[in-house]
Formats: structure tokens, sequence, C-alpha cells
């Protein structure tokens, strides 16, 4: 399946990693590393993690205290949020109106 970033979602994700690599050299390879990582099995199974009534599913990072939201479009695993766990719950839900 073909993956897609939404442009917030990519901004995420470079934020992220930038906050995580200011606090210790290499944190941010890491965390992008683990987030490939979880990419990657969601690409294999995209079903797997359920759909929330919202209309998108979520799948948790093992190590860091983040979770990628993503939604599927035809053939496309599209990623509309990489988001830290404690942030303000549905703060991010808006892209989905996108």
């Amino acid at each position: 399946m073909r993956m897609v970033f939404t442009t917030e979602a990519r901004a995420d994700l470079f934020e992220s990693a930038a906050y995580y690599e200011s606090r210790e050299e290499g944190l941010g390879i890491r965390f992008r590393d683990e987030i490939a990582d979880v990419l990657k099995s969601a690409s294999a199974s995209p079903l797997l993690w359920r759909e929330r009534q919202e209309g998108f599913r979520r799948i948790n990072c093992p190590v860091f205290t983040h979770y990628v939201a993503y939604v599927i479009r035809g053939d496309a695993l599209v990623v509309v949020a990489i988001v830290h766990g404690h942030r303000e719950p549905g703060f991010w839900h808006k892209r989905l109106d996108g």
C-alpha cells in the first residue's frame, strides 16, 4: 500500500525529531527510525488497527510516547498526524476534514 503524508503530518515528524535531537544527539534519528518501523507495520496490515469513531486508525509507538494517526483512501495509507500522547486529545482532528 502506498503511503502519503499530509503537510501537517510531515511537519509533526520533523518537529518532534528536531526536538528529540536537541535533547540528545542521535535521539531524533531513533525517533524517526521508530516512526518508520510503525509505518511499515501499518502499511503491511492497514486494517489491523481499529477504525475510531472519527474515521481514523491509530498505531502507537512502542518506545516513544507518540502515535501515528492515518486513514485509508483507496490504495493509499494517508498519515494525518504524528502526535505525542500527552498533548491535548483531538487537537488535530480538524485535519480529517481535508
